[in-house]
C-alpha cells in the first residue's frame, strides 16, 4: 500500500500547475460584458467545449488507458484551468487560495490557505521556467500548457481519483476504444461542468 502523500508534495505540484495555468486562463478570459452570474456559467460550458475535447482524447485507447496515468492526469490538467477561470472571477489571485481551492475541488484534500502558505515560502521562485517552458503563447503553447501540468500532476496521480467526474453510463462507454471519444469527452465535459460549479459554491 502506497504511503499517502503528504501536503509539501501536494501543495508543490498544484503551485507547479498553478504558476503554469493561471496566465492560460487569463487569455482565454470570457466576453465582459456577461453579468457575474453567468461568468462561472461560461467557464463550465464555453471552456469546457474545447477543453474536454482535450482531455477526451486518450479515450481513444479505450480501457487500455485507465492502466496509464494519461486519463486522470490530462482530465485533471484541463479542469485545473477551468477552477483557475472561476478562481479568477472572483478576485482570487493569492497563490496559496489558488492551491487551497486546487486541492479541494481536485483532490477533495481540505488544505486551507493558511496551511498552503509556510509551504510556498519554503519553495518560492523556484521553478516555473524549469518545469513549465517559457513559451506558453497561442494553441501550441496552450497545449503544452496543459500537458505540462499532466506531467506534474502524474506525481500525485493516486489522489487524483476523487476529482469531479462525469455520468457513469458516459465513463463506461469511454472503457471502448475509439467510440470511448464520444463517452470520454461527455463524461470529461460533464466533470468540468462540476469541478467549475464547486468551485463556485466554495468561493461564493
Amino acid at each position: 500500500m502506497a504511503a499517502p502523500i503528504s501536503d509539501a508534495v501536494v501543495v508543490d505540484v498544484l503551485r507547479r500547475v498553478d504558476r503554469g495555468l493561471s496566465p492560460l486562463a487569463r487569455r482565454l478570459g470570457r466576453p465582459p460584458q456577461l453579468p457575474p452570474a453567468e461568468r462561472a456559467a461560461w467557464w463550465a460550458d464555453q471552456v469546457s467545449r474545447v477543453a474536454a475535447g482535450v482531455s477526451a482524447a486518450p479515450r481513444f485507447a479505450g480501457k487500455l488507458v485507465d492502466l496509464l496515468p494519461l486519463q486522470n492526469t490530462v482530465g485533471s490538467a484541463v479542469q485545473a484551468l477551468v477552477v483557475l477561470g472561476v478562481a479568477g472571477e472572483h478576485g482570487v489571485a493569492e497563490p496559496a487560495a489558488q492551491v487551497s481551492l486546487l486541492a479541494r475541488v481536485l483532490l477533495d484534500r481540505d488544505l486551507p490557505a493558511d496551511r498552503v502558505q509556510p509551504l510556498l515560502d519554503r519553495t518560492r521562485g523556484v521553478y516555473v521556467d524549469e518545469a513549465l517552458g517559457e513559451d506558453r503563447s497561442g494553441a501550441r503553447g496552450a497545449a503544452r500548457s496543459l500537458w505540462r501540468a499532466a506531467r506534474l500532476l502524474s506525481r500525485i496521480d493516486d489522489a487524483l481519483d476523487a476529482r469531479p467526474k462525469g455520468k457513469l453510463r458516459h465513463r463506461a462507454l469511454a472503457q471502448f476504444p475509439v467510440v470511448g471519444v464520444a463517452g470520454g469527452y461527455a463524461a470529461e465535459r460533464e466533470g468540468l461542468r462540476r469541478a467549475a460549479l464547486e468551485a463556485e459554491e466554495l468561493l461564493s
